[in-house]
């Protein structure tokens, strides 16, 4: 997408926003934290614009970020399910449509749409689509939304933003760290953000629930022949008798990944319903967003995920089969 292209889509969205009222803004089922950061960044920019808002996801948003800007006002659709229906919607950090879940069902039939993305496996379901799939989150694509309108960055905003960053970039250790992103980085901490103190936060404190979960997940962490391929599993009722919540589960994956010679990591997580879902993480010989899209999922090309249909031991067999068919391309 050329610069002026990226522009354009900016300038529409912005129009969207000021032109309408009473948006309904959700991001993705199980949010993150650039999930959750950039409703809190929508919800602060609605506001200066004097508009109102309802913040929605289908599930629980992660606890860890309470200090978010906005987070209380966040619904969980699960719990609480508005009779509105919505005209005017934006959409974040979804990577295509079925991933917003069942607040769809809020949507009126007449609905208008701004979709904000980076994943590259977005399908543009929007009226007016954001969709830079070389940002590193969608905050980053947010702020320069904020920049393109010409409003002032404030603390909350700004630590809003910095949490997205900091979330998907692993710490600022991952491949999409950019100098872009540590350029935007360097701003937000002159605004007062606590860089030190989000890290320690978000990526070292470990709840006592999540430490049991990967006491489980860890004796079962297993090998391919060749070692390439890594991958545990986290159990129905784990959840239950550790007391564990989704957000948990949280970079667990990586304990498989980061095994010196795998390429491939992969967590497998029976659901409720009786699917597998599965988190796959690459070290970049291998596309996993391809591989999660040939199982009706997505997401980037060293990061995706998908369901699987059938009992985890079949599930397990059936991702691992074609990781290793990728491997051998």
């Amino acid at each position: 997408m050329t610069s002026e292209n990226y522009l354009a889509q900016l300038d529409a969205a912005i129009a969207f926003m000021k032109e309408g009222d009473d948006f309904l803004v959700v991001s993705h089922v199980q949010p993150d934290g650039d999930a959750i950061s950039s409703t809190s960044v929508i919800a602060w920019l609605l506001n200066k614009l004097g508009k109102k808002a309802v913040l929605m996801n289908e599930g629980e948003p992660p606890s860890r970020l309470s200090y978010l800007y906005q987070f209380d006002a966040i619904i969980n659709y699960r719990k609480t399910r508005p009779e509105t229906k919505f005209t005017k919607v934006i959409t974040v950090d979804c990577a295509d449509y079925k991933r917003i879940g069942e607040v769809t069902a809020l949507f009126a039939p007449d609905v208008q749409m701004v979709n904000i993305d980076h994943h590259p496996t977005n399908d543009g379901f929007g009226s007016v689509n954001i969709i830079l799939d070389h940002a590193a989150a969608t905050v980053e694509i947010l702020y320069d939304l904020i920049e393109r309108a010409g409003i002032e960055l404030d603390l909350d905003c700004a630590t809003a933003i910095y949490t997205g960053l900091l979330t998907d970039t692993g710490g600022f250790r991952y491949s999409n760290t950019s100098s872009k992103v540590m350029a935007i980085a360097s701003r937000l901490l002159e605004f007062g953000v606590r860089g030190h103190q989000l890290a320690d936060h978000l990526l070292e404190k470990m709840t006592m629930p999540k430490l049991k979960l990967l006491q489980r997940s860890l004796s079962r962490l297993t090998f391919s022949e060749d070692q390439q391929i890594g991958w545990l599993y986290i159990a129905k009722d784990d959840m239950r008798e550790t007391g564990a919540v989704s957000d948990d589960f949280e970079g667990i994956v990586n304990y498989a990944l980061n095994i010196d010679g795998v390429e491939v990591g992969i967590l497998f997580k029976e659901t409720d319903d009786g699917q597998v879902k599965a988190s796959l993480r690459s070290a970049g010989k291998v596309d996993v967003a391809a591989i999660a899209q040939s199982f009706g999922g997505g997401g980037h090309v060293r990061a995706a995920g998908c369901r699987l249909e059938g009992p985890l031991a079949e599930s397990t067999q059936t991702l691992v089969e074609a990781v290793r068919k990728a491997l051998t391309q």
